[in-house]
């Protein structure tokens, strides 16, 4: 194989295909990146772990086809030092030489007959535009948990009813829903997934710049989920597991009300944080027209600092973990932050305003259990 490709696109490529790669392999095969060199003047790049997959296809010049299997991550870390010139990969007995300029690069092989074959593609489902998938996805894996002994909360709730998505990821301290428009394949489609909330975040990450992103999913949710567009394709094998039925944890009701300037919010509460040792909660206090925030108690260092904001019902005080208060905060990306209270020990609700005296969008709404207060 000999094959000569611009050094960002291959930069770019190779950490596509490589994120999925183990960092301790079951068997030395998985560590590799699978590299082929195509008589139609492409380059295909493949990672595999046995239970997420990506796939990735490049322009390039191809002298002499062939494929190799070459250590993933030191490659990655070689193609994003290289410098900004064309690259050579050629294939030279057992190793392969990667040339750039000045710098020349010798890596050992795999057996290619070790290394698994790759999943197929499920059929598409249907198509989101990349840039709202990515934005989705982002509001709602932060909520995500990351305690794999348990691992159903390490995944988000992917439901599907005709033209209507729900995502949904929660750790048992916060919770978060989102809810968007997507174009269906087939009519009257309705199915759901629980899928691995670290590989949806990466792959919508990466995909964020493709005008349309297709989504794979089975229905019934069994099997694989898949998801390609600009060239690039990536499955991954779905959670097993109940996920819990999060609709009834969000409260139909509410006794106080809270609309405040969100980016002043979040300068407060990083802040008035900054003294909160770790677990210590962040107090909240709403009266009148204004929030009050506390932190800190006793000998230790404390902090308070106040805000103006519109209240609607009975006064409050709650407390909360200053770090998924900010993680929320950050999710709504609106200018505006709508709070709704029960009382004190119940979770509260937060939703984004898009402008004063607007009402709040619904679409994304962010539960936050509160910490409970001593007394």
């Amino acid at each position: 194989m000999k094959v000569r490709l611009e050094r960002d696109v291959l930069a770019d490529a190779v950490a596509w295909a490589a994120r999925t790669l183990p960092s301790r392999p079951s068997l030395p095969a998985l560590a590799g990146l699978l590299i082929e060199g195509t008589a139609t003047e492409r380059v295909v790049l493949s990672g595999f772990d046995h239970e997420t997959s990506a796939r990735v296809e490049i322009p390039a010049d191809v002298s002499e086809t062939g494929r190799v299997l070459v250590p993933g991550r030191l490659l990655a870390d070689i193609a994003r030092a290289l410098p900004a010139q064309p690259v050579e990969l050629i294939l030279d007995g057992s190793r392969v030489q990667v040339r750039c300029g000045r710098s020349s690069f010798t890596l050992p092989t795999f057996s290619v007959e070790d290394y698994p074959q790759l999943p197929a593609m499920p059929d598409s489902s249907g198509t989101i535009p990349g840039v709202t998938f990515a934005a989705a996805v982002g509001q709602v894996a932060i909520a995500a948990g990351k305690d794999d002994t348990l691992p159903t909360l390490t995944g988000v709730r992917f439901e599907v009813v005709n033209d209507q998505v729900t995502m949904a990821a929660t750790d048992r301290y916060r919770l978060a829903v989102r809810e968007l428009t997507w174009t269906p394949l087939k009519p009257g489609l309705e199915t759901q997934a629980l899928i691995p909330a670290r590989v949806l975040a990466d792959t919508a990450k990466a995909l964020a710049n493709a005008d349309v992103v297709h989504l794979a999913l089975a229905e019934g949710g069994a099997g694989l989920l898949g998801f390609s567009g600009d060239g690039r394709r990536t499955t991954t094998r779905l959670l097993d597991g109940e996920f819990p039925k999060y609709r009834s944890l969000l409260p139909s009701e509410s006794m106080t009300e809270a609309v405040l300037e969100t980016q002043e919010l979040v300068e407060v509460v990083k802040r008035v944080a900054l003294v909160a040792e770790r677990n210590t909660p962040l107090r909240l206090n709403f009266s009148a027209s204004e929030l009050t925030l506390t932190a800190g108690t006793g000998d230790e260092a404390r902090a308070v600092e106040a805000m103006e904001c519109a209240l609607e019902g009975d006064d409050v005080e709650i407390a909360f973990n200053p770090q998924y208060l900010l993680d929320g905060l950050s999710a709504l990306d609106n200018p505006f932050t709508h709070m709704s209270f029960t009382m004190s020990s119940r979770p509260a609700v937060l939703t984004g305003i898009a402008e004063q005296g607007a009402s709040p969008t619904g679409d994304y709404r962010y539960l936050l259990m509160p910490i409970r207060l001593p007394g």
